[in-house]
């Protein structure tokens, strides 16, 4: 076989756009990614967590505004045609609007992820080095099961911890340090 032959076409977002419902893709590098929609203590701490950010960084509520804050944007980069963080923020002076029709082609400054069981492995292997390898400057990662937060910084092209936060303390971490943000809401609580 040749080495062509080979080769595989890279994925599309049409090939997104054909997915059976439940499913979420993206394309990472011209490989084609999925795993089943998020759950419900997924979900909770994403939802929560983006309220708590967007309101004093985005619509400057108790805060210093300067910030787009969106859930699972569509954003577009090269060989990437469809990547969704859970949670992402631009700078207004870096993205001066956000686009009203099409992807986001700008890489965020700030990116949040939320793991789950189904995408835990993924996150961490494919997504996070993807995420240094654009320049995104810092990346929050949300576990759920384990109440934790973890604050990372880009430096020198590699995530570095600078921050770890648990159970129910209160989080000021980089880049949205000028307001603290009460952990204990993010953790599912059934009935």
């Amino acid at each position: 076989m040749s080495s062509a032959a080979r080769e595989r076409t890279p994925a599309t977002y049409a090939d997104l756009e054909a997915l059976p419902p439940g499913v979420k893709g993206e394309v990472i590098e011209g490989v084609l990614y999925t795993q089943p929609r998020p759950r419900g203590g997924h979900s909770r701490a994403s939802s929560i967590l983006g309220r708590r950010i967007g309101n004093p960084f985005d619509d400057g509520i108790g805060g210093p505004g300067g910030w787009w804050i969106l859930d699972e944007p569509g954003i577009e980069l090269p060989g990437s045609p469809e990547v969704a963080p859970d949670i992402a923020g631009w700078r207004r002076e870096r993205m001066p609007e956000v686009p009203d029709d099409g992807p986001i082609t700008v890489v965020p400054d700030w990116v949040c992820e939320v793991l789950s069981p189904s995408n835990r492995t993924y996150d961490r292997r494919i997504k996070f080095p993807f995420y240094a390898k654009v320049g995104v400057a810092y990346l929050w990662v949300v576990d759920p099961p384990a109440r934790t937060v973890e604050i990372k910084k880009l430096i020198n092209g590699h995530f570095t911890d600078i921050a770890v936060f648990a159970d129910d303390e209160l989080l000021r971490a980089e880049p949205f340090d000028a307001v603290e943000i009460p952990l204990s809401p993010l953790w599912f609580r059934g009935p």
